[in-house]
Parts: structure tokens; C-alpha cells; sequence
């Protein structure tokens, strides 16, 4: 099987972009290698250091690890991850990929750390993401824009080219006008014109952060000027809790049974989003 960098070589030469879905249990991992095995599409299984904690660490590589045996596409991304350490610890178990997010620290710390985290990470074949811009930190509705975020913060294509090279990074995560969580009046549209400047001057794929509550029109132009990860996590909770509460709407008491409508309702936005990211129906 491919690596997951060849995966993204072949996503560059193609011009599309690999979705990366956040799960914190098995029925969410179940959702997203379905739809992976069925398209035949590589696909990203992120957990942040919320969701690790709660999954467990060696348990969430074990299900990756055996899924990919069976020839699934998937690969596994330590999702904001805020410590040196904590990069070395999923870089250790044997993550694909890991996110050190700096992006609150000071320009010259993020520098830094990023670069120790790159390091580490280099001699043992696994990529190393670096984010750069806030765009705040809740994967939850929200009833505006989280404080912080605004044009004047999106990240500047002269800081992001000097932030990559003195990193050695291997993805980049803007800030460019996409925000975490679903913005109940709705989220605001991508620069794209910031993204074809970044995307330009850093000549690295980019990841685009905060991909719940975007119009298909900015995800497909996002993806034509340089973006190569796009995450989904609110959009998948928001339908397994919708899910969840058709299935004990009843009176199933079989977790199985009453948990499977809120399976199949994530496994519906997974496929919806890789058919789109990969342009599967174009």
C-alpha cells in the first residue's frame, strides 16, 4: 500500500484533497473505513488529545493498523497536539502523522517547536504538520465567530513562507477565513485569494482546519489553488448526535442497534465529502 505522503503526491498531480474525519469511538472509525473500503479513497482518521484520551492511544493505532492489513486506504493524524512530548508520544506508537499546534505562542516559540517536533519525527518516516493563524478551538456550534478571528488575523503568505522554511514542515495549516466548530448564522467564506498567495509562497500542501459549515463552492475552489487535507469533526458530531437520538427514540436498549443510526448518519457525511474532495462526481 501507499504511504500517506504518496497518497498526497498523487492528490497534488490530480488536484483533489484527502479527507481527514475526527472520531473519538469506534462507531465514528467504523463510519469513516466503510465509506474508505467502498470508494477505494484513501481517507485521514484524526483524534485530537481529547479524543486519544478518551479512545486510548494504542487502542485507536491497533484499529488503524488492522484495518489497513485488510488493504483500507487509512491513515492515522495525531490531531492539535500542544506539546513536544505529546508529538514524540504518537510519533512512538506509530501515528502516520502528527499536528504540533502553536499557533497561540509567539511566532519565533511556534518556530521553534515545531522544528524539535519536525526533528523527532523525521528519522521515523512520519509527517509533521505546523499551523500558523487562529481560527479558534471548539468543534461545536457557535453563536458567532470565536474571539480572535478576523481577516486581520488570517495568516500572511511572507510569515507562513519564512515559518515553513525554518521549520522543515511537511503540511501547513493557514488561517483563511475557516474557523473550528459551525457558526449558526454560518461560517464565512474562504479566502481563496489568501490561500493561492500561501499556497504559492510556502510550495507545500496545504490543510485547511474548520471544514464543517463550508459551501461546497469554497471547498471545491480551496482545493483547485493548493489545499490537499480538509478536516470534518463538527459536521460528523452534529449527525451521530442527531442519529443517536432517532435510535433511543425507541425502545431498543442493544447499543448495536440503537447506536447504528447515528453510525450510518456519519457515514453519509463521510461519503458526501469524499466524493466532493476527491471529485469523484465531477
Amino acid at each position: 500500500m501507499k504511504t500517506l505522503k504518496e497518497y498526497l503526491e498523487d492528490a497534488e498531480g490530480k488536484n483533489v484533497a484527502l479527507g481527514h474525519f475526527n472520531i473519538s469511538d469506534t462507531g465514528g472509525f467504523e463510519a469513516i473505513v466503510k465509506v474508505a473500503r467502498e470508494l477505494n479513497t484513501p481517507v485521514i482518521i484524526g483524534v485530537s488529545e481529547g479524543e486519544r484520551e478518551f479512545l486510548g492511544l494504542e487502542e485507536v493505532v491497533a484499529l488503524v493498523k488492522v484495518e489497513r492489513e485488510k488493504g483500507t486506504p487509512v491513515f492515522l493524524n495525531a490531531d492539535h497536539t500542544y506539546s513536544v512530548d505529546k508529538v514524540r508520544e504518537a510519533v512512538d506508537k506509530g501515528f502516520d502523522a502528527v499536528i504540533f499546534d502553536g499557533a497561540s505562542l509567539s511566532f519565533e516559540d511556534n518556530i521553534e517547536k515545531t522544528r524539535e517536533c519536525v526533528e523527532y519525527a523525521r528519522s521515523k518516516g512520519v509527517l509533521v504538520e505546523g499551523e500558523l493563524g487562529f481560527i479558534g478551538k471548539s468543534s461545536k456550534i457557535l453563536e458567532g465567530l470565536p474571539d480572535g478571528v478576523s481577516e486581520e488575523t488570517q495568516t500572511k503568505p511572507e510569515e507562513a513562507k519564512d515559518f515553513v522554511e525554518k521549520t522543515g514542515i511537511d503540511l501547513f495549516a493557514p488561517s483563511v477565513g475557516n474557523v473550528h466548530g459551525m457558526v449558526k448564522s454560518g461560517n464565512p467564506n474562504l479566502n481563496i485569494d489568501r490561500i493561492k498567495a500561501v499556497r504559492e509562497a510556502v510550495g507545500i500542501p496545504l490543510v485547511l482546519h474548520g471544514g464543517s459549515g463550508i459551501s461546497d463552492g469554497d471547498f471545491v475552489e480551496a482545493i483547485n489553488v493548493g489545499v490537499r487535507i480538509i478536516h470534518i469533526n463538527t459536521e460528523l458530531r452534529v449527525a451521530y448526535k442527531e442519529g443517536l437520538r432517532e435510535g433511543i427514540s425507541g425502545d431498543e436498549i442493544a447499543p448495536y442497534k440503537f447506536m447504528k443510526p447515528g453510525v450510518e448518519a456519519m457515514e453519509e457525511v463521510v461519503r458526501r465529502r469524499v466524493k466532493l474532495f476527491s471529485k469523484l462526481d465531477a
